[in-house]
């Protein structure tokens, strides 16, 4: 048990207190609840507000980012916790979209702390993650706000998440696809049972997987959840002014197109209007809010243009369900009308670098159709997979690749732009895409930054 005198827990500074943190637990991803349970016990901590937690493989980000501008635009206070994040901590904890002060989660860590060590009671002191340390704080600092909701983000699968500690009013599962198999299994049945363990007894349970594996559906049955699944109780359709939102084949709501792009985002929209409308009798929204979210949202690193000359473009795609979305958008603007009013085919370079437990191969094979070049490097990471097997998973699929290697993602992009620029028959069309990891972007908007050359 740690022998470090409660005053001095306070003292530490935000850099400080996530050193710690890392080290609180010998493993960085521990499943299970009953630890966290512990500590919840310990702090007393009972949720004041309705909660909507958020699960799945992509889309999980997006869907907090419009619920979050939704409930703001309503007028609601409403605190958004999500993971992992690009450039500073305090973008995991929001509330009304603005990112948590330094002074504030200091004070949640220590509060968790002190319940972990069991310094109030003499209790025993309790190994925690890194997340798991990290959900606690966020939902102790909610419930000292006061705000009205919050919009939780599983970190891995669904059941055994610490965020799954916490009962929800409403569950949405996103979508169901292949990655953290070392953890989840597999096979989307066996991700699906693991998902759809943030599903409650006649709480709405919803669903953006049009082709949802049958465990999904079954366990959502078993428990007597409110499950409503996208194509099937509620859908989304292109419209000539934006999209509808729709209820048993039925008009709910004309919308504007959200400013995340992506046909893919309407998907994740819908699951979004699906837990608004499942808890207007509580919280009412009404459709002008709804509509105007759609317009305001933002969420850093997915298909994000940063820069028009060249044109940069962020996306944290690193399983294949995700690099096959974003192959769709770099295909849509491949080839767009020039200002003289011709279609001009523009090259894309890639800025790639990835983790090696995830799928390699699966990512290479969904965009390679859409790559001229690739600029692979190094990951800043322990999990990184070294640029040289990078490059030979890119031959083994694309045996005629050109490729070019870099320490970082950051000297990759840089080395990226200066080709671009003196490029003899650059177009209009002409972009960079950088993508495979959340870290491979982190890297990169850490280097736009703090430099004034490229701006941000």
């Amino acid at each position: 048990m740690s022998e470090e005198p409660a005053v001095n827990i306070v003292q530490r500074d935000l850099t400080a207190w996530l050193s710690h943190i890392e080290q609180l637990h010998p493993k960085a991803i521990a499943m299970g609840l009953e630890r966290v349970r512990l500590v919840i016990e310990r702090l007393a901590l009972v949720p004041n507000f309705k909660i909507i937690t958020v699960a799945g493989t992509n889309g999980k980000g997006s869907t907090c980012a419009m619920l979050g501008q939704i409930y703001k635009q309503a007028g609601y206070r409403v605190g958004c916790y999500t993971s992992p994040h690009l450039l500073r901590y305090n973008e995991r904890v929001r509330i009304n979209g603005d990112e948590v002060g330094d002074a504030d989660l200091c004070t949640a860590f220590a509060a968790v702390e002190q319940a972990r060590l069991g310094l109030a009671g003499g209790d025993e002191e309790i190994a925690l993650t890194y997340f798991e340390v990290g959900t606690l704080a966020a939902v102790w600092h909610f419930v000292q706000s006061r705000i009205d909701i919050a919009i939780l983000e599983i970190g891995l699968g669904g059941r055994l998440d610490a965020v799954n500690a916490f009962e929800p009013d409403c569950a949405v599962v996103t979508s169901i696809d292949i990655d953290h198999q070392e953890f989840l299994g597999n096979t989307r049945e066996s991700i699906g049972a693991e998902k759809a363990g943030v599903y409650r007894a006649s709480i709405p349970a919803i669903c953006g997987d049009a082709n949802p594996p049958q465990s999904l559906v079954s366990y959502a049955h078993k428990v007597g959840a409110d499950f409503k699944c996208i194509r099937r109780d509620f859908d989304c359709e292109t419209s000539a002014s934006g999209w509808h939102y729709l209820v048993n084949q039925q008009v709910v709501y004309a919308l504007p197109l959200p400013a995340l792009e992506g046909d893919y985002q309407l998907m994740n929209a819908s699951c979004a209007v699906t837990a608004v409308q499942s808890l207007q009798p509580v919280l009412p929204v009404g459709g002008e809010a709804i509509a105007a979210a759609m317009s305001a949202v933002k969420l850093a690193g997915r298909f994000q243009t940063v820069s028009e000359s060249p044109r940069l473009i962020l996306d944290v795609a690193h399983n294949p369900h995700a690099a096959c979305v974003l192959a769709k958008n770099l295909k849509a603007h491949r080839v767009q009308t020039s200002h003289e009013g011709h279609a001009k085919a523009g090259k894309t370079i890639a800025v790639f670098a990835m983790l090696a437990d995830k799928d390699i191969k699966g990512v290479v094979n969904a965009v390679k159709d859409e790559v001229d070049y690739w600029y692979v490097a190094d990951v800043d990471h322990i999990r990184s997979a070294p640029a040289s097997e990078l490059v030979k998973t890119v031959l083994e699929v694309v045996p005629q690749a050109r490729i070019k290697i870099f320490d970082s993602a950051a000297d990759a992009c840089r080395q990226a732009c200066i080709d671009m620029e003196v490029c003899i028959d650059r177009n209009e069309n002409d972009k960079i895409i950088v993508f495979g990891s959340f870290f491979t972007v982190s890297n990169v908007m850490q280097y736009l930054n703090d430099h004034a050359d490229i701006h941000f």
